[in-house]
């Protein structure tokens, strides 16, 4: 079992139980959001040690999101994933003012997501980076 909690934030919600169940079942602690306004609130409420993000949602797309964390002290360093339909992509300034650290395309498999996030989190846990020590 480890100690790290994953937000998951989705408008769609088979897409935000199918990860939560993956991810659970790897050992990990999960919340769960339906839209970005939704998803910026919970990170700011438990500082998550990662984030799964869609990009296109509601109220505040997954890059707004990622941006108000990246400027709100206590969640500036939470890394993101940002899960993308076929297409859409985000130019280089758009990640420069974000912690988006990979992009997903969809459709994608639940196990490519659960690699993304160990390789992530274990990076974090090797390089002694704060976000390996918060929680």
């Amino acid at each position: 079992m480890n100690n790290y909690t994953i937000l998951v934030v989705d408008d769609e919600p088979h897409i935000t139980h199918v990860l939560a169940l993956k991810l659970r079942g790897a050992g990990y602690t999960v919340e769960t959001a339906g839209d970005g306004e939704e998803g910026f609130e919970m990170a700011r409420q438990i500082v998550p040690d990662l984030i799964i993000t869609d990009l296109q949602m509601p109220y505040l797309t997954g890059l707004e999101m990622c941006q108000k964390l990246r400027s709100t002290p206590e969640t500036a360093k939470v890394p993101a994933l940002l899960l993308t339909a076929r297409g859409y992509g985000l130019s280089p300034e758009d990640l420069a003012t974000t912690n988006i650290l990979e992009m997903l395309t969809k459709p994608f498999g639940p196990r490519e997501v659960l690699e993304k996030v160990n390789s992530v989190l274990t990076d974090d846990a090797e390089t002694g980076s704060p976000r390996a020590s918060a929680a």
